[in-house]
């Protein structure tokens, strides 16, 4: 699936939180949600990209924004994450990267000489009506919740 971008409908899903609940882009319309993909679970960069979303999570209520991450991490290890750095914000387990696919963030990654798929650490910022805002992608995990509140407010 190709990027999306500013003005595309974002991709309609039904996945299971953190919490072993189905929340899907139906339960989400008629607000604004910033929803952010991220590689794994418990990982340096995701865990300052996790945390700092989580610290922030009252300024974004008061812009009238949701935030939802989003891994191929199973449910369990997304419980596990978040109850070991006290997160406050919703966590989802996209396993077969149906989600990442559809919003065309699981691409080809290259390490240490290796090729695999994986995650692009990318964020979306999605009106009421399912219409992507922003997109943003190759982002960098710190101080990256604050310029996605910037950008989302101003």
């Amino acid at each position: 699936m190709s990027r999306r971008s500013p003005g595309d409908a974002a991709p309609d899903f039904s996945l299971e939180t953190d919490a072993g609940e189905t929340l899907s882009s139906e339960d989400l319309r008629g607000n604004r949600i910033v929803l952010y993909f991220y590689p794994k679970a418990d990982t340096s960069g995701c865990t300052t990209q996790a945390c700092d979303f989580s610290a922030a999570a009252d300024d974004f209520d008061a812009a009238g924004l949701r935030v939802i991450g989003v891994s191929p991490d199973p449910v369990a290890k997304l419980a596990k994450f978040r109850d070991k750095h006290d997160l406050g914000i919703t966590l989802l387990s996209d396993p077969e990267h149906a989600l990442c696919e559809a919003f065309g963030v699981w691409v080809e990654k290259k390490m240490y000489g290796n090729t695999y798929m994986g995650v692009e650490r990318s964020t979306f910022v999605i009106d009421p009506d399912g219409v992507i805002e922003s997109a943003m992608y190759k982002v960098r995990p710190k101080g990256h919740a604050a310029a996605v509140l910037e950008a989302a407010s101003g």
